[in-house]
């Protein structure tokens, strides 16, 4: 690249790096993920940082009721990751805290790799309470959360200096969980300086090396402390002298604290941009937040089936080092295009049937609804009128259900919502079998959203950010139907790459009288447009996979999203 070569620090509390390592929960992480993948693909110089997570997320079990319950997953640390000599230490609460460093590295085809820094408190030096800080990702309750989201943010600093990382140029928050990076920097430079404190012109130097991506937008997803409870954990108060940078309503908001010092800022989709700005700005704030938007994309070589893969690479050779290529799928013949979509479902529903004994078969549409188990995501959306959904089955055509997704152990209402699916399957066959799929992971949601015929998403408006399944999906061939909201504002267009659920709906009601316009279009679609379209009009259902591929995976993917955050914020 004809750049500068500064590097780009990338900090996120979850990345999902391969497989075996449960070092992500879901989206934020698989997102990450995907973005060093294209950074390394793009040759971007770029190091990672993140914390280790040895004990993961957790692995999800289903009880007979259909309850989650959670267990502790572990994993064999030194398979994955190189241990580093470096050491460094943060203060959490006037103790010192030792972390080491482990390095994992992400490498592209074309050889060029991107480290990624993976951070570590389970030394012998530090307390058993200390140790467990970087052991189970979202662990904990908000205690818990700061003083790791200190690790992560002043002791990920620390680590890259300590590593040799001194021309870093940027320095890339992925999400609020980072923001305290932004304080280190400026005690960094105020020591440079040879001064006591940061001033003004500190805070202006910092702001321009940091970019902050926003990912929420539901308020209370953003990470938020009272400022007794930060100075006790920092050991320091004087920070919050500088109220235009740290303090806001007698708390500490990382969010904002993340817009106050970047000279970037973003949502993930332009819907959620807007979104953004309204939510973020104080009703007696002077100024106005500038937040831009940069629509998430999925790494496309690592999301497509095997069988999809072998067609791009027959039809449109180059798509992986060009993307935007994919355009072309138009022209792949339409049988190529379905038998590969055969491939495809056959593996997905050979292993749905060995996991589950559902009975599923490969002749019956089978749609897809896999994320993770928040109530405003409104999985249970589908069945919340049974009987309708039945006599649409029953007269329409014969459908297969996937379920998929965790509650965060401490979400009793998501739990709730899994359970309810769990128990309406039991009600619904024959004509229309459920099944809900234990442990959702990166090689469940690899097979779900390649091999199901449609991708459904009923998200609350507007509280769906972006979403990333759905792209997934269209990389396979698979048509999404879904509400408009996060990124299928962009990439819907009717009955060319999907259908939209609710699109008449108003806006201005109650939950309830959304959720009910909702499922009546989705009702009144499903049975009218997309079960009709799959049994009886193949032809045309093949021409919306087509589409999905040509306009929906050519663009939403992390090849351009990384492209974009290269010319708006990285090198500008």
């Amino acid at each position: 690249m004809s750049h500068s070569r500064e590097i780009i620090a990338y900090f996120s509390m979850e990345i999902a790096l391969e497989p075996g390592m449960p070092t992500y929960s879901g989206g934020l992480g698989v997102l990450a993920g995907d973005t060093i993948r294209s950074a390394a693909d793009l040759k971007v110089p770029m190091v990672a940082v993140t914390l280790l997570h040895r004990h993961g997320y957790f692995r999800q079990k289903l009880d007979p009721s259909g309850w989650q319950t959670e267990e502790a997953i572990s994993w064999d640390v030194e398979s994955f990751c190189q241990e580093l000599p470096a050491r460094v230490v943060v203060s959490i609460e006037g103790r010192s805290v030792q972390l080491r460093a482990w390095r994992y590295t992400v490498k592209a085809s074309n050889a060029h790799e991107v480290p990624v820094i993976l951070l570590d408190a389970d030394l012998p030096d530090n307390s058993e309470w200390d140790r467990a800080l970087t052991h189970h990702l979202y662990g904990g309750d908000s205690h818990h959360r700061l003083c790791q989201e200190v690790i992560l943010g002043i002791g990920g600093v620390r680590m890259l200096r300590a590593l040799g990382y001194d021309d870093v140029g940027r320095f890339h928050m992925n999400e609020g969980h980072a923001a305290l990076l932004a304080l280190e920097l400026l005690d960094e430079r105020a020591r440079w300086l040879h001064r006591d404190a940061f001033n003004e012109e500190d805070v202006q130097a910092v702001k321009r090396r940091c970019v902050f991506t926003t990912h929420t937008p539901v308020p209370a997803g953003h990470d938020r402390f009272p400022l007794e409870h930060v100075a006790r954990v920092l050991g320091r108060a004087d920070v919050f002298t500088m109220h235009e940078v740290f303090c806001c309503a007698g708390e500490l908001n990382l969010t904002y604290l993340a817009l106050n010092l970047s000279h970037y800022v973003n949502g993930v989709a332009k819907k959620h941009g807007e979104v953004s700005r309204q939510m973020l700005t104080p009703r007696d704030a002077d100024h106005h937040y500038q937040i831009d938007s940069i629509t998430n994309g999925v790494h496309l070589a690592t999301w497509a089936a095997p069988s999809f893969v072998k067609l791009f690479d027959r039809h449109i050779p180059g798509w992986q080092e060009d993307n935007s290529s994919l355009r072309y799928a138009l022209r792949i013949p339409a049988d190529e295009v379905w038998r590969a979509h055969e491939d495809a479902k056959a593996r997905t529903v050979e292993e749905v049937n060995r996991l589950t004994k559902a009975n599923f078969d490969v002749e019956t549409l089978t749609i897809g609804f896999a994320r993770r188990a928040a109530t405003y995501k409104r999985a249970d959306l589908l069945l919340s009128d049974p009987a309708r959904l039945e006599e649409i089955a029953s007269r329409a055509g014969r459908l297969q259900i996937i379920f998929g997704g965790k509650a965060h152990p401490q979400d009793d209402a998501g739990k709730k919502v899994i359970q309810q699916i769990v128990q309406s399957s039991a009600l619904l066959a024959p004509e229309v079998r459920i099944v809900y799929m234990e442990d959702y992971d990166w090689e469940l949601a690899r097979l779900l959203t390649a091999g199901v015929d449609v991708w459904l998403n009923t998200p609350q408006p507007p509280l769906e950010a972006s979403g990333t399944s759905g792209m997934k999906a269209a990389l396979n061939g698979v048509p999404s139907f879904s509400v408009l909201d996060g990124w299928w504002i962009e990439g819907c267009i009717e009955d060319v790459t999907g259908w939209a659920i609710g699109e008449t709906c108003p806006t201005d009601v109650s939950l309830e009288d959304r959720a009910s316009c909702d499922a009546y279009s989705l009702y009144q679609k499903l049975e009218n447009v997309v079960i009709p379209t799959f049994y009886h009009h193949r032809n045309d259902f093949v021409r919306l996979m087509r589409h999905a591929i040509a306009l929906n995976a050519s663009h939403f993917n992390t090849q351009r999203m990384v492209q974009e955050y290269i010319a708006k914020a990285y090198f500008e």
